[in-house]
């Protein structure tokens, strides 16, 4: 076996190994979820999935589009391309999914490959690490099938511009050798689709997005659409959830099916143990009261945080680096984990100053805002 044969065959057992196949079934396999750093928000709030509860995830989720929960014009949207492609007998577009996580990207990803009756391939953009291992990846995949990368942002830059030919011309060059001797040799792949996911849709660079025919933006759930999630995995997990308990756990869910599929075990595990295992509204205040779940869906850094700012720091402007300190907390777990949330519900505002408490703040921890037109001190910018 010569050293070029060598490094095809080992580019093909890295990407078998980074990737799993499942036959048109949703749920089997799935990309590694990103790893949390120390201090990083507790898992029952958290929107990634923990290695853990990937299986039980994976059984919760839905299988065709008539079990799909939310995203409407999403799901009107795809269901379309999809049909349309059947009927040409050709495979669809390729598909860009974006939105925070936990809001059912990889779920779509799984119900196209269902409802075209292909297999899928799922991997991730970290785990595609050499052009190399994309090379050997594409040119496995069979006709018709999909290919799910997951946060394909963080696809490697070699490996992107492989991605280009492959999209637009099914087809990829190897290049055999190394130096002025390097051979580029052609090689003709299957008609695929890609599905790609991201969180951070701002970080694909242009040439990359404009190859996808189809691109999505999937938004957080409202409270009423979280209770239809709600229901239907408290039938698959035989959990007794009352109409009342649903819409509690729903309101304190952040928007994110994920976090609430997880309260809802939370708050199941709380009835088993203490109650009679029916889920009501005062079991479900009860058992998130424990697990640090406050009304509004904030948790103990959240609260943490504006409790710094609002109680240390009248309410601001103070810098992001001051409160990290302050809560005990590395600036990037403020600014990514916490922030996000606290402004879209409309609790902490982001200033070229520094960050502000709003009167919601100040009304949710049961304090008035100091009156006066002076205004709160500039702490650090």
């Amino acid at each position: 076996m010569t050293d070029d044969e060598f490094e095809v065959t080992d580019n093909a057992m890295s990407a078998r190994a980074k990737s799993r196949t499942a036959p048109g079934e949703p749920g089997g396999g799935g990309a590694a979820p990103p790893e949390r750093s120390e201090g990083e928000r507790e898992p029952v709030l958290s929107d990634v999935a923990a290695v853990e509860e990937r299986e039980v995830e994976a059984s919760l989720r839905p299988k065709r589009f008539d079990e799909f929960v939310g995203q409407p014009k999403v799901r009107e949207q795809l269901q379309l391309v999809l049909e349309s492609a059947k009927r040409r007998n050709r495979p669809p577009d390729h598909v860009l999914l974006s939105g925070p996580p936990g809001l059912g990207k990889t779920s779509l990803a799984m119900i196209i490959a269902a409802e075209l009756g292909t297999p899928i391939r799922v991997t991730s953009g970290p785990a595609i690490e050499r052009a190399g291992d994309l090379a050997a990846l594409l040119t496995s995949l069979a006709e018709g099938e999909v290919l799910f990368i997951d946060e394909i942002h963080r696809i490697a830059r070699p490996a992107e511009e492989l991605l280009y030919m492959a999209m637009e011309d099914f087809r990829v060059d190897v290049i055999v050798g190394k130096g002025p001797g390097a051979t580029a040799i052609p090689l003709d792949l299957e008609a695929f689709t890609l599905v790609g996911a991201t969180t951070r849709a701002g970080l694909l660079t242009g040439p990359l997005r404009d190859r996808f025919g189809f691109t999505a933006h999937m938004d957080f759930y409202d409270a009423a659409e979280l209770e239809l999630v709600l229901r239907r995995s408290a039938e698959l997990l035989a959990v007794d959830l009352r109409a009342d308990g649903a819409a509690e756990i729903a309101s304190r869910s952040r928007g994110t099916p994920r976090i609430a599929n997880r309260l809802l075990r939370r708050v199941r595990d709380y009835a088993e143990v203490r109650a009679d295992g029916i889920v009501t509204e005062s079991i479900a205040q009860a058992a998130l009261a424990v697990y640090d779940v406050d009304e509004l869906g904030l948790d103990r850094l959240d609260r943490a945080v504006l409790d710094a700012l609002v109680r240390r720091f009248g309410g601001g402007p103070v810098g992001v680096g001051t409160l990290a300190v302050a809560v005990g907390e590395e600036v990037e777990t403020v600014e990514e984990v916490a922030e996000p949330f606290l402004v879209r519900a409309g609790l902490l505002a982001r200033t070229p100053r520094g960050r502000v408490a709003t009167p919601a703040a100040w009304s949710h921890l049961e304090l008035v805002p100091p009156s006066g037109s002076g205004g709160p001190t500039l702490f650090d910018a």
